[in-house]
């Protein structure tokens, strides 16, 4: 199957109007946020009002009826502008994306115009405190009730629970006896009566924060459940995709920001004869950080190109491929701008201190480089399983 994944014009046009909302805000108004402990909210409502966040939700629903693609390139967009919104990849990328698919008209109608406009947040939760990267090993489970579903259980490393209206929940069933995971996904208001949650304390400058949550026999009705209850693997997968797609321009937003700092930098900065940038020593690690970044980009908009075109398979070899080398090169792009400004590299007023952590994070989360490697190594090569 051939698939073009160049961007059209629509979508460098739509790149370059959140560019300049992005500039807008900036990183001071990001970090600001973070340093008062407020949220980034005019920011999310105006790429809310403006269709940002709704890009990728049907029209027939209030969003622009695009692609994931599109939604990619708001969230890359706003990470090169200093403004990385963790919430996107979540909110409307993997929440949005399995209640278009799966949920029924009603849950449509209901949940996916708020997403459109950013006047409603949801929050993802899969990962649990003992399953680790073995999701096949989630125990917070759906007993069925007269009126619904009872849901009991803990998840933790969640994001933005304090901001949401809602947490999509992986959970498996009662009779999932097999061993094998058999999820279910509950959207549950975060206002449910048994839910509670701690916020975990992070070293990442952010104001999105990460949360452990516990589902204390929490009921909730029976159109919670989003779609089918023996889809399986399929509906779950369905929001995974652009999860790793959405990380991935996450990450080359911020390596995006983290060179252009740099870069800027060496070509101002004298300490002999000549602008820094003259010397290869700090030329060649800038030329090699802009080169990983087109690639990780060109991967994460095949995988986007495949995902939209229907192909699930391939666009999950290059999503998660995308994630790797978005995954990597945010980390390379941070460590090689920081060493470009010498000590400055750790003064707060440069803005790259404060990307360590998050940049990092991108090589363990939302899956880690060691999955992604025995996934390409297993599919993509066919060699033995090795877990």
């Amino acid at each position: 199957m051939t698939t073009a994944f160049t961007e059209s014009e629509e979508r460098l046009a739509l790149r370059k109007a959140v560019a300049d909302l992005g500039r807008k805000y900036g990183q001071e108004y990001f970090d600001t946020a973070f340093k008062e402990g407020r949220k980034t909210t005019e920011l999310w409502a105006e790429a809310g009002k403006l269709g940002y966040l709704g890009v990728a939700v049907p029209e027939e629903y209030g969003g622009g009826g695009g692609e994931i693609g599109d939604l990619a390139a708001v969230c890359e967009e706003l990470a090169a502008a200093g403004c990385p919104l963790l919430l996107m990849v979540v909110s409307p990328a993997i929440v949005g994306t399995i209640i278009a698919q799966y949920g029924t008209e009603e849950q449509k109608q209901r949940w996916l115009p708020g997403l459109a406009d950013g006047t409603s947040t949801y929050a993802f939760s899969i990962t649990e405190p003992d399953a680790g990267s073995n999701s096949h090993n989630i125990v917070t489970t759906g007993y069925r009730t007269e009126d619904g579903w009872r849901l009991k259980g803990t998840k933790t490393y969640i994001s933005g629970v304090d901001e949401a209206d809602a947490v999509l929940v992986v959970a498996r069933l009662e009779d999932a006896r097999t061993g094998k995971l058999k999820p279910a996904l509950f959207l549950v208001p975060t206002d449910a009566e048994g839910f509670t949650y701690n916020e975990i304390d992070m070293g990442i400058t952010s104001p999105e924060k990460q949360f452990t949550l516990f589902f204390d026999d929490v009921l909730v009705p029976k159109d919670a459940l989003i779609g089918s209850e023996d889809a399986g693997l399929e509906q779950l997968f369905a929001g995974l995709n652009p999860e790793r797609i959405m990380a991935s321009s996450f990450a080359t937003g911020t390596a995006r920001l983290a060179l252009e700092k740099a870069t800027a930098y060496a070509k101002e900065r004298q300490v002999w004869k000549a602008p820094i940038g003259a010397h290869q020593a700090v030329a060649h690690p800038l030329a090699q950080t802009h080169i990983e970044i087109e690639m990780a980009r060109l991967m994460t908009q095949k995988a986007a190109a495949l995902y939209a075109a229907g192909d699930h398979m391939a666009a999950g070899e290059a999503a998660n491929m995308a994630k790797y080398a978005a995954g990597e090169v945010v980390c390379a792009a941070v460590d090689r701008a920081i060493q470009t400004l010498g000590g400055n590299g750790l003064a707060h007023e440069y803005g790259l201190v404060q990307m360590l952590a998050g940049s990092r994070l991108s090589r363990i989360a939302p899956v880690s480089r060691e999955m992604i490697l025995n996934f390409v190594a297993q599919f993509s090569l066919g060699l033995p399983k090795s877990y």
